[in-house]
């Protein structure tokens, strides 16, 4: 049995040599390298959103602000000019009038017994007129005739002296009496010319914008109260604006002055300034209160489209440039000690300029550059945002702007 163990065992032996030769003698597989890792691919660079305004060409202006009333510019009032009774009020309220133009008529208070009483007393004072004057002519032919008869030597002293006497009261005489009749005639010239006042006429032409008569009212003209009507030229208007008087010592007359109305959304009206008046408006400048002026001027009203107490917020023009270079005045800050304003202008490639710009009028809104800048430069609002860059400087005296985070 140990024999046929021997065999079985060199075959084993056989078939491992066998598998370990055919191992061997295949080729071998190449071996692979271990590939590297890839770099990330960068992201496309997002350009900042950045808060900037760009210098533009436009008008500026400087105005003092204020508030303001309309006011009749040309009326006149009229009142009676003779005592009496209203009889009829030819007009109303609204109505266009002319010059001379009948308003209303007055029945007058005149009594007629006065008129025939001095009709009687020029009558009689005619009469001895007439007599006087006949008296007159006798007395000077008896002085005529003694005249005669003293240089003849044929009539007593006496005699010549009582002639001349009484010619010269009888002259005297008819002198007082004509004295007379001119007086009475200056009177009755006058109560015939209040008698012919019974018309009450227009003083001006326009248009009437008020009325206090009415037919049978009783109207004096000794002691007139309030005017019967008021004709007022509707053509022009004034503006009474209100001034501060931190501001009125910045006007001037014939400055351009610019008001609008509520009544007339988006319409606006012009004029020239005429008057300052000199002392403050009723109720202000008294007890430490703040005084304001009173500052007029006209506007045409052709088509009687503004009326007397309408508001006004009106604007007086102290200055003003056209076609100027502008930036909002909210990208500057506080001037330096010249006078000088720093800003950051930014090109197209987020590149940031600091610059020196020099103003020139400035509202609320926007400045004038008077130079530093070019139309068209984008200038930034705010500090510059950490990251972007910044040019060097030109000018020694500038700094360049720190960045801050975005």
């Amino acid at each position: 049995m140990a024999a046929d163990q021997q065999p079985s065992r060199a075959r084993k032996v056989a078939a491992a040599l066998l598998s370990l030769t055919a191992v061997l003698g295949a080729p071998a597989a190449p071996a692979q390298a271990p590939t590297p890792p890839r770099p990330p691919t960068p992201a496309p660079a997002v350009p900042l959103k950045l808060d900037t305004v760009t210098a533009h060409r436009g008008d500026i202006q400087e105005t003092v602000d204020a508030n303001g009333k309309l006011q009749l510019h040309k009326w006149a009032d009229t009142y009676a000019q003779i005592g009496g009774q209203v009889k009829e009020v030819l007009v109303a309220i609204g109505d266009k009038v002319k010059a001379d133009q009948p308003l209303l008529e007055i029945t007058p208070t005149q009594q007629p017994t006065k008129l025939e009483s001095n009709r009687a007393q020029m009558a009689r004072l005619q009469a001895d007129l007439a007599d006087q004057k006949a008296q007159l002519e006798f007395a000077e032919l008896q002085f005529k005739r003694q005249t005669q008869l003293k240089a003849q030597n044929a009539t007593r002293e006496e005699a010549f002296e009582s002639a001349r006497m009484s010619a010269s009261s009888a002259s005297a005489r008819v002198d007082a009496i004509t004295a007379q009749i001119h007086e009475l005639e200056a009177t009755m010239k006058i109560d015939e010319d209040a008698r012919q006042k019974t018309l009450v006429k227009s003083p001006i032409a326009g248009t009437v914008v008020s009325l206090n008569a009415r037919p049978g009212q009783v109207v004096s003209a000794a002691q007139p109260a309030a005017a019967l009507l008021r004709i007022a030229d509707l053509s022009d208007m004034t503006v009474a604006a209100r001034v501060a008087e931190n501001d009125v010592t910045r006007l001037r007359p014939g400055m351009a002055a610019h008001f609008t109305t509520p009544g007339y959304p988006g319409k606006h009206w012009s004029g020239k300034l005429r008057q300052v008046i000199p002392i403050p408006a009723d109720g202000t400048g008294e007890q430490g209160k703040q005084a304001f002026y009173i500052v007029l001027f006209e506007v045409r009203n052709p088509d009687h489209e503004l009326m007397s107490g309408m508001s006004a917020q009106v604007q007086f023009v102290v200055a003003q440039a056209r076609d100027a270079l502008l930036l909002p005045a909210k990208s500057l800050g506080a001037a330096d000690e010249d006078g000088m304003y720093s800003v950051n202008v930014i090109d197209a490639g987020q590149q940031v300029s600091p610059r020196k710009v020099k103003l020139g009028l400035r509202t609320p809104q926007q400045a004038q550059i008077l130079s530093g800048l070019a139309e068209g430069d984008k200038v930034l609002v705010g500090p510059v945002p950490k990251g972007l860059p910044v040019k060097a400087v030109a000018d020694a005296g500038t700094k360049p702007p720190v960045a801050t985070g975005s």
